[in-house]
């Protein structure tokens, strides 16, 4: 029987709040006061909601930016909004105006008296979306209802954090508790506050949570700063969830900057959970799915166990008498039949 195959988890990831922030500040510089002068589709798929219909939104100056959760929000005057949610593969380019759309990945271009912004889309599924909004009312029925971790206390934070039992990577990325959070900056503020993915969230004692919330800001922080530089005033192209820089998420295997320990990871469905056990889990290794099936009571519960069951690589020593004589294997005779009796 096959086991499945696990290689390197490869999801570009969805844009999270330090990317959606970094986009709208380019956004802000090109297109606030300007004209949205028409929407293009090449893939009529892509538009959601269609009040108001495209028609009446072309000549509308652009009024504000926001972000809503993980969306895009460009208000319009008149009180109209066009939201763009990005999912896993969808990104943003700014183009000079009227730019054709990629042929393959193309799927829609906003053109503004300033610029073209087009959206495109890698890989075969097409879950990235643009809503037209008419209202206030409208929008906020798109708002999961997430705590904005740069708005909010410590004490609102406990409070949304232990309404429910869940697993703090759950909870982390879960946008009807925190807005703008998946899966590579939560691994990234767990690994900051040192704290297991799987720990549940009402077990966290008051140093615990407070550590959490400290992590959670500190980390979107320092991440919008790093790619507001990166991007050094131009529009952000290369936009992933994977950065060398990055402390766990994407680097699985590699060693933990804090303490040198290889990382690990948990692979559940298209997601990754990266971690490191020293740092987080006090050396315990956490289950994975796949492997902790097809391994079953070989699978290492501690990085001591995993060290311990690694096959030593050591040169034999070999003297003048032996030379010549191969010391990998035992001779033919002497290995064990394979044959069923």
């Amino acid at each position: 029987m096959r086991g499945r195959r696990l290689g390197p988890y490869t999801d570009a990831g969805m844009p999270e709040l330090p990317d959606v922030t970094v986009y709208l500040e380019a956004l802000d510089a090109r297109i606030r006061g300007a004209r949205l002068e028409r929407l293009r589709l090449a893939n009529p798929f892509v538009l959601r909601s269609v009040d108001p219909a495209p028609a009446e939104i072309a000549g509308r100056e652009v009024t504000g930016l926001r972000r809503l959760g993980k969306r895009i929000v460009i208000e319009l005057e008149g009180g109209c909004f066009v939201l763009i949610h990005l999912m896993i593969a969808g990104r943003l380019h700014w183009k000079e105006a009227g730019a054709r759309l990629p042929g393959k990945i193309g799927l829609a271009a906003l053109d503004f008296s300033t610029g073209t912004l087009t959206l495109t889309e890698a890989g075969s599924k097409r879950r990235a979306a643009i809503h037209l909004v008419r209202g206030a009312a409208a929008l906020a029925a798109h708002d999961p209802g997430g705590l904005e971790l740069f708005e909010t206390d410590l004490p609102a934070f406990r409070a949304a954090l232990t309404r429910e039992s869940h697993t703090l990577k759950r909870a982390l990325t879960d946008p009807r508790i925190l807005s703008g959070v998946g899966n590579a900056y939560s691994d990234e503020i767990l690994h900051r506050a040192r704290l297991s993915p799987v720990r549940m969230t009402r077990q966290l004692s008051e140093d615990e949570t407070a550590r959490l919330f400290e992590a959670a800001r500190a980390t979107l922080a320092d991440w919008v700063t790093r790619l507001r530089r990166e991007a050094g005033g131009g529009f952000p192209e290369g936009v992933t969830a994977f950065r060398p820089a990055m402390a766990v998420h994407g680097r699985y295997g590699r060693p933990c900057p804090e303490c040198g320990a290889p990382v690990q990871r948990i692979v559940h469905a298209d997601n990754e959970t990266n971690y490191c056990a020293r740092c987080q889990t006090a050396g315990r290794l956490l289950a994975d799915r796949a492997l902790s099936r097809l391994l079953r009571q070989d699978w290492p519960r501690t990085l001591e166990e995993m060290e311990e069951r690694r096959p030593a690589v050591t040169a034999p020593v070999v003297g003048p008498a032996d030379r010549g004589a191969s010391t990998a294997s035992p001779p033919p005779s002497s290995r064990p039949s394979r044959r069923r009796r």
